[in-house]
């Protein structure tokens, strides 16, 4: 211990003293490094400077578009430019649907303030509840929704809140300015802005447009600082110009959502045809929707039944079954038809009216609405024939419209009648179509015989559409003579009568059918033409279920009837061609003849 004690003090010394120390003596350095060793050290650090050069080489050089791109993308974002989506107009330019820019809430979840009592307000804010809220902040998504089209008060509320992470953004928003009046024309949009129903759906395509693209640099917090690239503007949907009239379009609508409850009905359709363009100038239904504003919407409320629902059309058949009967020389308006005391025996069942008429005229068995007497005229002329012009009429086809859901109806094959059903195909039973496919067929007693084309989109035509010759002119005269008389004073329905025109057209009662038989349930629809003896419109009324103790075409859909065609012959600028007559309106107080069904 001395001596080690001696040895420290003189290696102090030989420190102080500033002389070196030998290390090639110390025996911690005595052994040499093996060569071995050196050279291993040096390959790691060759191998590790290779791999840097390899990786250099297949970042910078190799894949050098996909590290680009994967840089860019914490940077340089492309910014959607939504197109306008076309506006909507009906045949005078008001508009029936448009987009308006609208606030967009969105959020980067990651960078979301974690404050609690921010985001339940949040939350409230956006109508959520917080635990939806913390679902969509979801910490692994890039990029969420959490409200699509909100209001500006909404919007503005979110942005009081101040929350970090949480921004907006603009985009369009569909307007109806003709709310439920106009639902089943126009239709709507999804959120995507992508058409769901009516015109919005048949004319997607056109409509929507094409988006443009704008390339940007954003900073962390979403904010645009400068533009990169060439910027692709948005091109805009083209506008739609409908043939319908808003005015007469709401007044329809107003008048069968009135016939409605007024007759504690289930529901209730309208359709106005131009006669002389074809052009459709309203469509209405009850019930209907907002399209603006679709919560809690139901199917009955989206049905567009004008062109959706098919019934047994009933008597509205019996002027074609005349028609056919006189064009083909078999009988002549004045032929007499024995229709017996209103009971006649056929093939194992019983056809009746609703009361006996005896022995009548052609044209009084559609004034009086005969089931007998149509029977009779149509079983002298083989079902092909009838076939053949049920067919000309349009039954048993989808019609040829812009538009999604029409449906074709019901009518089979001739070869496939018996007897007994051809007779009762005469008076509208047996066979199924929609409103508007029996406006558009009461078009042929409108234009001296033959039926048009109809469409609902404006048409630039100033003159009549050709059409398609089903009668000839002197017989649809006749015809029309016939249809004046069942609208009149000994008709079905005098209730359709319009102070100051002239008028015709035929009633129907339907029972409905439920299952393989019938129920006591009933449509009730009047389809005619007025001015009689220059005709501008065709409109056909239909009421569905009417419980309110009267059930008759003539005594429900009539009056429907003669308010709308009032309204729209104003409209379009048509001259009274009758003396407005106090006691016609009197008239329209009198209980309605009965009507065969």
């Amino acid at each position: 211990m001395i001596g080690g004690g001696k040895a420290n003090k003189a290696g102090a010394r030989a420190l102080g003293s500033g002389r070196a120390v030998n290390y090639s003596t110390s025996p911690l350095l005595a052994s040499k490094t093996p060569p071995w060793r050196s050279r291993f050290l040096v390959g790691l650090v060759g191998l590790a400077f290779a791999g840097l050069l390899g990786r250099a080489i297949y970042v910078q050089v190799l894949h050098t578009e996909f590290f680009q791109k994967q840089g860019e993308a914490r940077y340089a974002h492309t910014l959607e430019l939504p197109a306008s989506r076309g506006r909507i107009n009906d045949r005078s330019g008001q508009v029936l649907a448009a987009s308006v820019a609208v606030p967009s809430i969105w959020a980067i979840p990651k960078e979301v303030d974690a404050d609690e009592g921010k985001r339940r307000e949040l939350a409230k804010v956006l109508g959520i509840t917080p635990r939806e809220l913390q679902a969509k902040l979801n910490p692994e998504a890039r990029f969420v929704w959490l409200k699509r089209l909100a209001d500006d008060e909404t919007a503005a509320k979110v942005k009081a809140i101040g929350l970090k992470g949480i921004f907006q953004d603009r985009e369009y928003r569909r307007k109806y300015p003709e709310g439920e009046a106009a639902a089943h024309v126009v239709g709507f949009t999804n959120v995507e802005d992508k058409g769901q129903e009516g015109i919005e759906l048949a004319f997607q395509k056109e409509l929507q447009g094409r988006d443009g693209s704008r390339s940007v640099v954003r900073d962390r917090l979403g904010r645009v600082v400068e533009d990169i690239g060439d910027i692709v503007p948005a091109s805009n949907g083209a506008d739609i110009d409908l043939a319908v009239d808003s005015k007469v379009q709401f007044f329809a609508y107003q008048r069968i959502r009135d016939a409605v409850a007024a007759n504690k009905a289930k529901a209730g359709s309208v359709v106005v045809l131009d006669v002389q363009t074809g052009e459709v100038l309203a469509l209405a239904n009850f019930p209907s929707y907002d399209p603006g504003n679709r919560q809690n919407l139901t199917g009955d409320q989206l049905r567009n039944r004008a062109l959706t629902d098919v019934f047994e059309p009933g008597s509205t058949m019996k002027p074609f079954i005349a028609g056919l009967a006189m064009e083909t020389g078999r009988v002549t308006s004045r032929t007499l038809v024995d229709t017996g005391n209103g009971r006649y025996p056929f093939q194992g069942a019983v056809i009746s009216d609703t009361k006996p008429h005896g022995l009548i005229t052609v044209h009084e068995v559609i004034q009086m609405s005969s089931n007998i007497g149509t029977t009779k005229l149509a079983m002298q002329m083989p079902a092909r024939e009838m076939h053949e012009m049920f067919t000309a009429i349009g039954l048993g086809q989808r019609p040829q419209i812009s538009f999604p859901g029409a449906v074709s109806g019901k009518l089979r094959p001739y070869k496939t009648w018996r007897p007994i059903e051809q007779a009762t195909m005469s008076y509208g039973y047996g066979l199924s179509a929609s409103l508007f496919q029996l406006a558009r067929a009461y078009t042929v007693f409108a234009r001296d015989g033959e039926i048009i084309p109809v469409s609902m989109l404006r048409q630039p035509r100033e003159h009549p559409v050709p059409g398609i010759r089903v009668f000839s002119p002197e017989v649809t005269r006749e015809l029309r003579s016939m249809l004046q008389d069942a609208a009149g004073p000994g008709g079905t329905a005098r209730l359709a009568q319009v102070p100051g025109y002239s008028v015709g057209g035929k009633s129907g009662t339907a029972h409905k059918q439920e299952g393989r038989g019938y129920v006591n349930k009933y449509r009730s629809w009047f389809v005619g033409l007025a001015p009689i003896n220059k005709p501008r419109i065709v409109v056909a009324v239909m009421v569905d279920e009417p419980t309110a103790g009267v059930y008759y075409g003539g005594a429900v859909a009539g009056p429907v009837f003669s308010q709308v065609t009032a309204q729209t012959l104003r409209l379009l600028g048509v001259q009274p061609d009758l003396d407005v007559k106090s006691q016609i309106v009197a008239n329209q107080k009198a209980v309605p003849v009965e009507e065969s069904f």
